[in-house]
């Protein structure tokens, strides 16, 4: 699938949103990806979140997929799952904006003594590899603005935010 062909999944779902909203990372944007109303489609994904899509990646490399979730604010590996100095982990996202939520998955996997070997998304918003230190891959390199809330111009206009992401 290429690169116009995922964000026409993205457009006929309704799920590249536009507005201005508050972003995972704590930064506004002008745009937002709404990738479960992508991933809620059957014939697009077997279901939703960044959990199966995991899962889907796992399943087409032959390997077992993990999930990292967040205790006390901090990503941890929980549920029993673990790690050894001898496996390799790519971190798999749905969409991936400053690449915050990849380097703390990135370090709850090395803390459990694995080798972090790259990133995985649907849609990179921007993250910059030579900041993350990992290799990145994507389905989609979409430039999306975005600013710190101090800098947001739609705040400044008074615009009303909205919050839609995974840490409402």
């Amino acid at each position: 699938m290429d690169q116009e062909a995922v964000l026409d999944l993205y457009r006929a779902s309704g799920a590249l949103l536009e507005g201005h909203f508050k972003l995972s990372s704590g930064l506004h944007s002008n745009r937002y990806l709404q990738s479960a109303l992508v991933l809620q489609f059957p014939e697009h994904a077997t279901a939703l979140g960044g959990i199966v899509i995991g899962q889907e990646v796992g399943r087409g490399l032959g390997v077992r997929a993990l999930f990292a979730e967040r205790v006390d604010g901090t990503l941890t590996l929980r549920r029993g799952f673990a790690l050894n100095g001898a496996e390799r982990v790519l971190i798999v996202e749905d969409v991936i904006t400053t690449g915050g939520s990849t380097l703390e998955t990135a370090r709850a996997a090395e803390a459990a003594g694995a080798h972090v070997v790259g990133a995985a998304a649907i849609i990179d918003r921007g993250a910059d590899s030579v900041k993350l230190g990992l290799p990145l891959q994507a389905l989609v390199k979409l430039d999306v603005q975005s600013w710190q809330p101090d800098q947001c111009p739609l705040c400044a206009k008074g615009d009303p935010i909205t919050k839609p992401g995974s840490r409402a």
